[in-house]
């Protein structure tokens, strides 16, 4: 008898996401402030090239974005050693930042913490973030880590993902899911690849921090979760570590297997919850690029949907690979929305993996 009701206890437990705070790093430039920066550092190129790749910044959809170190120093040649170390010390501040100002807004304290999650995968630390941050801020010494460091633009949704079963499995817990990126780090200097030149385009820098909770609270419900991995496309996007760092690797295809797949990626998802596209209030999508944001808008579009917040974070801030849609998702979360909305969050990553989140409000 005890032990069904403790399994009707859980299988009614809800999670929801109670707040989400986002912290900009130091340094920001205007994409119009970037170009002058280009002509020194394409100079050897040859002058059609340099005008390609002004105009990819020009029309890259991103006017602005944020850095953890000035432009001067990312059009600098240190070493791989240099930008890491440059990176670690930036999220063990930022970290503490945003982990600071999501308790601030929960009201909660460092200790009301149970599970720690950390995103990232723009540099390496071992140990990583979350054990630097449970010194900082005197967390408990029973607190559950979770790095996750190699899913790249897929990971903020990854972290919610894995928050969600967390505490489904633990009732009156709290997560925090912290994600961390500094693209600016793994610029590389020597490496005149198109590749790299969409990177520089259209990347920026970002942190961000989601608190999920197990307890009865105000928030938005994670009503289901799921990943979706399409068979032999680990060549369409990641990192490939080199001796100076972080090369990444971005295949023109990726636009179209994201259009080709579709169908797959959302319909049976929804389906699983008695839902359809025209069910789904608000689209909380990460911007991979232009022509990805291109592509999804016009998937979208004859079910009458928009993705215009994803438009104006990219537009403001750049991709900032995991951290974006949680930018994405605390715009949708500072507005009042109607209870009964829903809301699917969506991210491509590495793999090929598309993630989905569904929402209720």
């Amino acid at each position: 008898m005890g032990f069904s009701l403790s399994m009707d206890y859980t299988n009614s437990m809800t999670v929801k996401i109670t707040h989400v705070a986002t912290v900009n790093p130091p340094f920001m430039r205007k994409t119009a402030d970037v170009l002058p920066f280009l002509d020194p550092w394409l100079s050897g190129q040859e002058e059609r090239f340099q005008k390609k790749v002004k105009k990819l910044f020009a029309g890259s959809g991103v006017e602005q974005r944020y850095s953890i170190m000035e432009a001067d120093d990312v059009f600098t040649k240190t070493s791989f050693e240099e930008k890491n170390d440059l990176y670690k010390a930036s999220a063990k501040k930022l970290g503490q930042q945003v982990l600071q100002k999501a308790l601030a807004k929960a009201q909660l304290a460092a200790t009301d913490i149970d599970i720690l999650i950390t995103v990232s995968c723009t540099g390496i630390m071992i140990p990583s973030l979350d054990a630097h941050l449970i010194n900082s801020l005197n967390m408990r010494s029973d607190v559950l880590r979770l790095p996750v460091t190699e899913m790249g633009c897929v990971a903020g949704v990854s972290g919610i993902i894995y928050a969600k079963n967390f505490l489904k499995a633990n009732p009156n817990q709290r997560a925090a899911v912290i994600s961390i990126e500094s693209s600016t780090a793994t610029f590389q200097i020597d490496d005149f690849s198109m590749e790299n030149m969409v990177s520089a385009a259209i990347f920026g820098d970002g942190v961000a921090c989601a608190i999920l909770s197990s307890h009865d609270e105000a928030g938005v419900e994670v009503v289901g979760e799921e990943m979706f991995h399409l068979p032999n496309a680990t060549d369409l996007l990641g990192f490939r570590l080199t001796n100076s760092g972080m090369k990444m690797v971005l295949s023109e295809a990726l636009p179209s297997e994201i259009g080709k797949n579709f169908d797959q990626i959302i319909f049976p998802f929804l389906e699983k919850h008695n839902l359809n596209i025209e069910d789904i209030d608000h689209l909380i999508f990460h911007p991979g690029g232009r022509k990805i944001v291109q592509t999804i808008e016009q998937l979208f579009a004859p079910y009458g949907k928009n993705i215009d917040e994803t438009r104006d974070v990219m537009r403001t801030h750049g991709n900032m690979s995991s951290a974006t849609i949680l930018y994405v998702l605390e715009r949708f979360l500072a507005k009042q929305q109607q209870p009964g909305d829903h809301g699917l969050m969506l991210s491509f990553g590495p793999g090929f993996t598309a993630q989905r989140v569904l929402l209720k409000w």
